[in-house]
């Protein structure tokens, strides 16, 4: 049974390891790293793109053409680093104080809607300042959701497939996010929140009719609060009709613009810098629709590219999830295929929206878009993929390792 589970697991054999093997297997995925850095490179490259007519406006006249490009760059290196120092923490760390990262981060929900520390902007309030960037919590919480929902998934194992034991307690800690990110608002982040929790619980073996039937009520539940706020009622009646001329020039306008820059693009794009979308025509060209720029600069061509890199890191850390897995190490395989669907899942609502396949929804492009928060945790949580991965290879290796129990800041034990 076990050779059965295991056979379609790269890189995975039950057979003993020998010397020669060991000193040939690498201590990370060099390929998931190389994809990491080629996306995070290609955003900068767009970012500046898109971001370098913006001096133009007076919005942001005393800004430099170089401005975005600095920052995003100081950004990209706070994440490498940041990531560098949390790929030798060992799991079992984020196991033991996961329950305590999601406290905290609760009272930074709180902290963000109080008047005088929460930083508002376009009528959301979901920043609190700092000097170097402001700190978006509902980013914290995609990363602390993920360890949150991985650490309860095992400790109540015995109990998972009970409504009440099981899912009650996980939906009221929901319910208490879902009602302070719609105070700041928030609808994106929520959407990518439960969706991370939901996929979890479900890997972790939540019993899959109930699964199923919740799934069905929080539909409702959004259906609900979009009819009840006219604001966004008027959102969903300009993505349904983007030409109507009472939404081309109202909150249609984004989308109408996001498609007309995927329509000038055509199969190879106009080049390079040549986009005029950027021009502001577009708005937030940089960060919630840095793929339309894509689209116009590099025609289909590019979007399937970077579709295609989003689908292999996807199913790279679902691979890595099971691997850990199959070897027992049930926290980090959660924790790797939680990450995978917090990618997937806000990679996928941001590209439908620029596409028009889905509403206008404010949520970036992960290591692509603008922003100091998402850059730096989508590298810590990919760093904790990248940690989780180490660990299996360590034990493919010969070492001993069971969720981190055992530190390993001196690196490999000496053939």
């Amino acid at each position: 049974m076990v050779k059965r589970l295991v056979a379609g697991i790269p890189g995975f054999s039950l057979k003993p390891v020998s010397f020669e093997q060991r000193s040939k297997m690498m201590r990370f995925d060099r390929h998931l790293l190389g994809v990491v850095l080629a996306l995070i490179l290609l955003g900068l490259v767009m970012v500046y793109s898109a971001s370098i007519a913006l001096p133009d406006s007076p919005k942001y006249a005393n800004y430099q053409p170089t401005h975005f490009l600095f920052r995003q760059s100081i950004f990209i290196l706070m994440g490498l680093c940041a990531g560098f120092v949390v790929s030798r923490i060992p799991i079992g760390f984020w196991q033991k104080y996961a329950p305590w990262f999601f406290v905290f981060t609760l009272i930074l929900l709180v902290l963000v809607l109080i008047p005088g520390i929460g930083k508002g902007v376009n009528g959301a309030r979901r920043w609190i300042p700092f000097k170097i960037f402001n700190l978006q919590p509902s980013e914290l919480m995609k990363l602390f959701i993920v360890l949150y929902a991985a650490d309860y998934t095992v400790r109540k194992q015995s109990v998972m497939k009970k409504l009440s034991k099981g899912f009650l307690p996980m939906a009221s800690a929901l319910g208490l996010i879902g009602l302070l990110l719609l105070l700041e608002p928030d609808l994106g982040a929520l959407v990518v929140i439960v969706a991370i929790a939901m996929g979890i619980l479900f890997l972790g073996g939540f019993n899959g009719v109930w699964f199923f039937g919740i799934i069905t009520t929080l539909v409702g539940i959004f259906s609900a609060v979009i009819m009840l706020s006219p604001w966004r009622r008027e959102r969903i009646f300009a993505y349904l009709n983007p030409w109507d001329g009472e939404h081309v020039l109202g909150k249609a306008y984004q989308l109408s613009h996001s498609l007309i820059a995927f329509g000038r693009g055509e199969l190879f794009g106009v080049g390079l810098g040549g986009s005029v979308e950027k021009l502001h025509y577009l708005p937030e060209a940089h960060t919630d629709f840095l793929m339309a720029v894509i689209g116009e600069e590099f025609g289909f061509v590019g979007v399937i590219v970077v579709v295609m890199l989003f689908y292999w890191l996807v199913k790279r850390a679902f691979d890595i999830g099971r691997q850990a897995i199959t070897m027992d190490r049930i926290f980090a395989g959660l924790v790797a295929q939680g990450i995978a669907v917090w990618i997937g899942v806000q990679a996928f609502i941001n590209m439908g929206v620029n596409l028009g396949l889905l509403p206008t929804k404010g949520l970036t492009l992960p290591l692509m878009s603008y922003g100091g928060s998402g850059m730096l945790i989508n590298c810590i949580g990919l760093a904790i993929l990248f940690r989780v991965d180490y660990e299996n290879r360590l034990i493919m290796r010969g070492g001993r390792s069971h969720e981190g129990a055992r530190s390993y800041e001196g690196g490999l034990p000496d053939e």
